[in-house]
């Protein structure tokens, strides 16, 4: 028997879920005394580029790389040289969790597993970009995929 397994792009709610939540998120994140002044110089649109990506990434449609003209390697570019450190990535996590909660995304184990699997992964590799000085990810590099129990790596810079 088949099942029909929903992405975790369906199962957090799509596009209009993500939306809010990194919009009500980067809200947060611009007040936050430790994340502030390494976003105050960040886009109007860098929550809606952030959901389109993450939505890519968990099974959505393509809007990160058709819509905003974005790929896997331009979303490491923007770390390139920002120099973050391990408290700010927790700080970035602990945020984004608590956005999701308010919210009411998912919070089933099966979920929130492969969510916070993903946040560990991502907000990992942006610290180590981000002490790098030249993009070690090339154009071709495919876009991240993340699933239920499964991870869009191995990912190794250079």
């Amino acid at each position: 028997m088949e099942k029909n397994i929903p992405t975790l792009y369906e199962w957090t709610g799509g596009d209009e879920t993500l939306q809010r939540l990194f919009r009500l998120f980067y809200d947060k994140v611009l007040q936050d005394e430790i994340l502030g002044p390494v976003f105050r110089t960040m886009s109007q649109d860098h929550p809606r580029h952030v959901a389109h990506f993450v939505g890519e990434v968990f099974g959505g449609p393509a809007q990160y790389t058709a819509e905003d003209k974005g790929s896997h390697a331009i979303m490491i570019a923007h770390h390139i040289g920002k120099m973050l450190d391990e408290h700010q990535r927790q700080r970035w996590i602990q945020l984004l969790l608590t956005t999701a909660d308010e919210i009411g995304i998912p919070d089933d184990p099966e979920f929130r597993s492969s969510l916070l699997g993903y946040l560990e992964w991502g907000s990992r590799i942006a610290v180590i970009n981000s002490q790098q000085t030249e993009n070690p990810v090339g154009e071709t590099e495919p876009m991240p995929r993340w699933g239920w129990g499964e991870t869009g790596g191995p990912y190794v810079p250079k």
